[in-house]
């Protein structure tokens, strides 16, 4: 029977007060936010099982409310734990946008995007409206697709970013494939957006698709 504690000062918890969050491995963490396993499995089993089903973080980011709840040894509380926990590093990676320049923290702005597009299951094109400094004004999601892709009208684009009184946008949308490459779709949908926000004199900074784990840049390409 496999014990389900740990000696005193040797679980994930204890190991992260006392050496810091950042020596633990990935299923360490989630061991903590679950904090209990469930017969004859502990917390950090548990974790493991959890991560190895799904791929790792990412795909335990996409994964959905019914798959969570069919691992055995989570329910509804721990569902709810690590929902809340992946919807805390969203925020914070978004109030990081909101105090500084975009172009500044691409870093922040691709983890960002992973938390706020990446576990969606259907396409979401959403857009970033900055300001003359290029510091985030609002996130909107605008417009929801099925697998295979999403209607974008460049007016509702344009109505918005007048609203907002936007100086830059940058696009964003998943692919619930998991590959963060470009249809040609994807480029016709980009030129007719820039062409319509160019007439307003909003520039489009940048066009990001979010994959699993992975994300495309039209900026970084010299595609805009």
């Amino acid at each position: 029977m496999t014990n389900l504690c740990w000696p005193s000062g040797e679980g994930p918890r204890d190991k992260l007060l006392g050496r810091g969050e950042a020596s633990l491995s990935d299923a360490e963490l989630l061991a903590v936010l679950l904090a209990t396993g469930y017969r004859n499995h502990n917390a950090l089993e548990l974790a493991r099982d959890i991560l190895h089903e799904f791929g790792g973080l990412v795909g335990l980011l996409r994964a959905g409310e019914e798959e969570l709840l069919a691992c055995r040894g989570v329910g509804r509380a721990k569902y709810a734990v690590v929902r809340a926990a992946l919807e805390l590093a969203r925020r914070q990676a978004q109030q990081q946008l909101e105090a500084g320049s975009v172009l500044s923290s691409p870093g922040c702005t691709r983890r960002f995007l992973q938390h706020h597009l990446g576990r969606r299951e259907r396409e979401v094109f959403c857009c970033m409206f900055l300001d003359n400094q290029h510091r985030l004004l609002r996130c909107e999601d605008l417009f929801m697709g099925t697998l295979d892709g999403a209607a974008v009208y460049p007016r509702e684009v344009a109505v918005r970013a007048l609203r907002y009184r936007a100086a830059a946008v940058i696009f964003a949308h998943n692919h619930p494939s998991g590959v963060a490459e470009p249809s040609s779709a994807d480029r016709r949908i980009t030129e007719r957006l820039t062409a319509a926000l160019a007439l307003l004199d909003v520039r489009v900074l940048d066009h990001i698709i979010v994959g699993s784990g992975s994300e495309y840049s039209f900026a970084e390409a010299g595609l805009i």
